[in-house]
């Protein structure tokens, strides 16, 4: 519900209503809260311990969790550019037919953000699931709803930035077609730094939210 923004920035989270709209006791959603406090998504009460607020939207935080992610999948892009030359072949064509996917979604009249968004999430899936081992999952995991997030919130101000994104999808496609793992990591790094600032200027344009 948090990553989905179905609970708002700035949302307040009361343990007994929790515990209420899911049937179960006070106790697993006291542990539930305090896993979304370790992992960034929900901030304590200063004054009511069973009560949390939803995490804001700031452009300090953005930046650090997608630099994150830029080196998690760029671990595993560089693995996947390590398998086999048809193995390899396969999976580039997977990633060509979901960027044009992406591209195809953009240039409709009336292009839904939320499309977009799983398309693309499509695509960086996709070589995440070819190239990490089960520590590095782990780990992408565990980060990657947290940018979802920021994406999810402000992706209506990036339609027109949807060209360029395809594009770095295209350099990542190359690279692990030609088994080239440097340029694989190094292609999908940039394309997560360049969204971090593309992400940066929509909050901008629309403002952080939740941080009141």
């Amino acid at each position: 519900m948090i990553v989905k923004g179905q609970l708002a920035p700035g949302a307040r989270i009361v343990e007994t209503e929790v515990a209420e709209r899911f049937g179960v006791s006070r106790t697993p959603v006291r542990a539930a809260f305090q896993r979304l406090e370790r992992e960034g998504y929900v901030i304590a009460s200063t004054t009511h311990q069973a009560r949390m607020t939803v995490a804001p939207l700031t452009r300090e935080d953005v930046q650090e969790l997608l630099e994150i992610v830029a080196e998690l999948e760029g671990l595993a892009a560089r693995n996947a550019a390590r398998l086999t030359g048809a193995e390899r072949e396969r999976l580039a064509s997977e990633l060509e037919s979901l960027n044009a996917d992406f591209r195809r979604a953009a240039s409709v009249r009336g292009a839904q953000p939320g499309k977009l968004y799983e398309l693309d999430e499509k695509f960086h899936r996709r070589y995440v699931e070819a190239g990490a081992g089960g520590r590095l999952r782990s780990l992408h995991e565990a980060v990657k709803p947290q940018a979802e997030r920021y994406i999810r919130m402000y992706i209506a101000l990036l339609l027109d930035t949807v060209p360029t994104a395809g594009t770095e999808h295209d350099a990542i496609v190359d690279a692990i077609r030609t088994g080239n793992t440097a340029a694989a990591q190094r292609a999908v790094q940039t394309n997560w730094r360049h969204a971090a600032d593309r992400l940066t200027r929509a909050i901008d344009v629309m403002g952080e939210q939740g941080n009141w």
